[in-house]
Protein backbone atom coordinates (compact mmCIF):
# COMPACT_ATOMS: atom_id res chain seq x y z
CA UNK A 1 0.00 0.00 0.00
CA UNK A 2 2.83 2.13 0.74
CA UNK A 3 4.29 1.48 -2.86
CA UNK A 4 0.64 2.85 -4.49
CA UNK A 5 0.25 5.79 -1.79
CA UNK A 6 3.93 6.70 -2.91
CA UNK A 7 3.11 6.11 -6.62
CA UNK A 8 -0.34 8.14 -6.65
CA UNK A 9 1.95 11.16 -5.38
CA UNK A 10 4.16 11.62 -7.70
CA UNK A 11 1.37 11.26 -10.38
CA UNK A 12 -0.37 14.27 -8.24
CA UNK A 13 2.92 16.10 -8.65
CA UNK A 14 3.37 15.21 -12.31
CA UNK A 15 0.37 16.10 -13.25
CA UNK A 16 0.25 19.73 -11.40
CA UNK A 17 3.82 20.49 -12.55
CA UNK A 18 2.31 19.74 -15.88
CA UNK A 19 -0.63 22.04 -16.01
CA UNK A 20 1.68 25.12 -14.09
CA UNK A 21 3.26 24.57 -17.65
CA UNK A 22 1.06 24.04 -19.78
CA UNK A 23 -1.07 26.81 -18.70
CA UNK A 24 1.93 29.29 -18.49
CA UNK A 25 2.91 28.43 -21.92
CA UNK A 26 -0.56 28.92 -22.80
CA UNK A 27 -1.89 32.43 -21.01
CA UNK A 28 1.32 33.66 -20.15
CA UNK A 29 3.03 33.62 -16.34
CA UNK A 30 1.08 36.28 -14.74
CA UNK A 31 -2.58 35.03 -15.82
CA UNK A 32 -2.29 31.89 -14.21
CA UNK A 33 -3.69 30.91 -10.70
CA UNK A 34 -3.06 28.46 -8.36
CA UNK A 35 -6.51 27.29 -8.70
CA UNK A 36 -6.17 27.59 -12.74
CA UNK A 37 -3.44 25.16 -12.15
CA UNK A 38 -5.05 22.43 -9.48
CA UNK A 39 -8.48 22.94 -11.79
CA UNK A 40 -6.37 21.79 -14.40
CA UNK A 41 -4.80 18.51 -12.81
CA UNK A 42 -8.01 17.21 -11.42
CA UNK A 43 -7.33 18.63 -7.62
CA UNK A 44 -8.09 20.98 -5.25
CA UNK A 45 -5.87 24.04 -4.30
CA UNK A 46 -5.46 23.06 -1.04
CA UNK A 47 -3.92 19.74 -2.47
CA UNK A 48 -1.95 21.99 -4.82
CA UNK A 49 -0.36 23.56 -1.34
CA UNK A 50 0.74 20.50 -0.01
CA UNK A 51 2.78 20.07 -3.17
CA UNK A 52 3.99 23.43 -3.90
CA UNK A 53 4.34 26.79 -2.20
CA UNK A 54 4.25 28.47 -5.06
CA UNK A 55 3.43 27.96 -8.83
CA UNK A 56 7.10 28.96 -10.08
CA UNK A 57 7.56 26.18 -7.80
CA UNK A 58 5.21 23.53 -9.65
CA UNK A 59 6.63 25.19 -12.83
CA UNK A 60 9.98 24.31 -11.73
CA UNK A 61 9.18 20.57 -10.38
CA UNK A 62 9.04 19.11 -13.39
CA UNK A 63 12.89 19.56 -14.70
CA UNK A 64 14.16 18.48 -11.09
CA UNK A 65 12.08 15.15 -10.76
CA UNK A 66 13.35 14.48 -14.24
CA UNK A 67 17.23 15.37 -13.57
CA UNK A 68 16.17 13.46 -9.94
CA UNK A 69 15.43 10.33 -12.08
CA UNK A 70 17.99 10.73 -14.17
CA UNK A 71 20.51 10.02 -11.21
CA UNK A 72 18.63 7.15 -10.07
CA UNK A 73 18.53 5.78 -13.31
CA UNK A 74 22.09 5.68 -14.10
CA UNK A 75 22.91 4.01 -10.41
CA UNK A 76 20.77 1.27 -12.07
CA UNK A 77 22.71 0.90 -15.34
CA UNK A 78 24.74 -1.90 -15.72
CA UNK A 79 28.24 -1.35 -13.94
CA UNK A 80 30.38 -2.45 -17.41
CA UNK A 81 28.48 0.16 -19.38
CA UNK A 82 30.80 3.09 -20.43
CA UNK A 83 29.76 6.14 -18.78
CA UNK A 84 28.36 8.24 -21.21
CA UNK A 85 26.34 5.09 -22.80
CA UNK A 86 24.58 4.64 -19.15
CA UNK A 87 23.93 8.71 -18.97
CA UNK A 88 22.83 9.18 -22.11
CA UNK A 89 20.24 6.09 -21.82
CA UNK A 90 19.50 7.45 -18.40
CA UNK A 91 18.28 10.60 -19.31
CA UNK A 92 16.58 9.68 -22.44
CA UNK A 93 14.07 7.13 -20.09
CA UNK A 94 13.25 10.42 -18.43
CA UNK A 95 11.07 11.83 -21.82
CA UNK A 96 8.81 9.26 -22.43
CA UNK A 97 5.26 10.88 -22.13
CA UNK A 98 3.63 10.38 -18.99
CA UNK A 99 -0.31 10.37 -18.72
CA UNK A 100 -0.29 13.59 -16.79
CA UNK A 101 0.77 15.00 -20.86
CA UNK A 102 -1.80 13.06 -22.89
CA UNK A 103 -4.65 14.69 -20.34
CA UNK A 104 -3.86 17.93 -22.02
CA UNK A 105 -2.61 17.78 -25.81
CA UNK A 106 0.46 19.76 -26.37
CA UNK A 107 -0.51 22.62 -28.76
CA UNK A 108 1.16 22.78 -32.42
CA UNK A 109 4.82 23.62 -32.02
CA UNK A 110 5.11 27.06 -33.28
CA UNK A 111 3.02 28.18 -30.12
CA UNK A 112 4.51 25.70 -27.86
CA UNK A 113 7.62 27.40 -28.21
CA UNK A 114 6.87 30.88 -28.09
CA UNK A 115 4.70 30.27 -24.95
CA UNK A 116 7.89 27.99 -23.39
CA UNK A 117 10.55 30.81 -24.29
CA UNK A 118 8.55 33.49 -22.76
CA UNK A 119 8.14 31.28 -19.55
CA UNK A 120 11.46 30.36 -18.87
CA UNK A 121 12.34 34.20 -19.50
CA UNK A 122 10.13 35.21 -16.77
CA UNK A 123 11.99 36.65 -13.61
CA UNK A 124 9.94 35.38 -10.89
CA UNK A 125 10.94 31.48 -12.46
CA UNK A 126 14.94 32.24 -11.92
CA UNK A 127 15.25 31.56 -8.80
CA UNK A 128 13.16 28.33 -8.41
CA UNK A 129 14.96 27.63 -11.51
CA UNK A 130 18.37 27.77 -10.43
CA UNK A 131 17.98 26.00 -7.21
CA UNK A 132 16.34 22.70 -8.76
CA UNK A 133 19.42 22.63 -10.93
CA UNK A 134 21.47 22.96 -8.07
CA UNK A 135 19.71 19.94 -6.80
CA UNK A 136 19.63 17.72 -9.08
CA UNK A 137 23.16 18.81 -10.07
CA UNK A 138 24.29 17.38 -6.62
CA UNK A 139 22.19 14.24 -6.94
CA UNK A 140 24.30 13.62 -10.40
CA UNK A 141 27.76 14.44 -8.95
CA UNK A 142 27.14 11.67 -6.38
CA UNK A 143 25.91 9.03 -8.80
CA UNK A 144 28.81 9.36 -11.38
CA UNK A 145 30.82 9.48 -8.39
CA UNK A 146 29.77 6.06 -6.80
CA UNK A 147 29.99 4.72 -11.02
CA UNK A 148 33.47 5.93 -11.56
CA UNK A 149 35.00 5.49 -7.79
CA UNK A 150 35.96 8.84 -7.41
CA UNK A 151 34.49 11.46 -4.88
CA UNK A 152 31.75 13.75 -5.18
CA UNK A 153 33.92 16.76 -3.98
CA UNK A 154 36.72 15.62 -6.81
CA UNK A 155 36.35 17.70 -10.22
CA UNK A 156 35.90 14.90 -12.67
CA UNK A 157 32.04 13.65 -11.70
CA UNK A 158 31.27 17.36 -10.78
CA UNK A 159 32.60 18.15 -14.55
CA UNK A 160 30.74 15.32 -16.09
CA UNK A 161 27.46 16.16 -14.31
CA UNK A 162 27.64 20.32 -15.23
CA UNK A 163 28.53 18.49 -18.99
CA UNK A 164 25.59 16.57 -18.84
CA UNK A 165 23.20 18.99 -17.80
CA UNK A 166 24.51 21.53 -20.27
CA UNK A 167 24.04 18.73 -23.26
CA UNK A 168 20.20 18.57 -21.91
CA UNK A 169 19.44 22.48 -21.44
CA UNK A 170 20.75 23.17 -25.27
CA UNK A 171 19.31 20.23 -26.58
CA UNK A 172 16.05 21.45 -25.26
CA UNK A 173 16.64 24.96 -26.26
CA UNK A 174 17.38 24.27 -30.25
CA UNK A 175 14.07 22.07 -30.01
CA UNK A 176 12.53 25.21 -29.39
CA UNK A 177 14.64 27.34 -31.62
CA UNK A 178 13.76 25.57 -34.56
CA UNK A 179 10.17 25.57 -36.39
CA UNK A 180 10.42 21.96 -37.77
CA UNK A 181 12.40 20.24 -34.55
CA UNK A 182 14.46 17.08 -34.64
CA UNK A 183 12.80 14.93 -31.66
CA UNK A 184 14.49 15.88 -28.22
CA UNK A 185 15.55 12.46 -27.88
CA UNK A 186 17.39 12.61 -31.35
CA UNK A 187 18.97 15.84 -29.97
CA UNK A 188 20.24 14.47 -26.25
CA UNK A 189 21.53 11.49 -27.94
CA UNK A 190 23.49 13.62 -30.47
CA UNK A 191 24.66 16.05 -28.09
CA UNK A 192 26.12 13.75 -25.02
CA UNK A 193 27.95 11.66 -28.16
CA UNK A 194 29.66 14.82 -29.15
CA UNK A 195 30.73 15.25 -25.43
CA UNK A 196 31.74 12.06 -25.31
CA UNK A 197 33.41 12.45 -28.03
CA UNK A 198 35.62 15.65 -26.70
CA UNK A 199 33.73 17.71 -28.90
CA UNK A 200 35.10 17.47 -31.84
CA UNK A 201 35.65 20.24 -34.45
CA UNK A 202 32.95 19.94 -36.86
CA UNK A 203 33.42 19.67 -40.63
CA UNK A 204 32.43 22.87 -42.61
Amino acid sequence: MSGLRERKKAETRAALGWAAIHLTAERGYDNVRVEDIAEAAGVSPRTFNNYFSSKAEAIASRHLDRSLRTATALRQRPTDEPLWTALTAAALEQFTRGPEVDAMPTPAHPHWATGIRAMLAEPALEGERLRATAIAETELVAAIADRTGTHPTDMYPRLVAAAATAAISVAMQHYLDNPTPTPIQNLITDAFTQIAAGLPTPTP
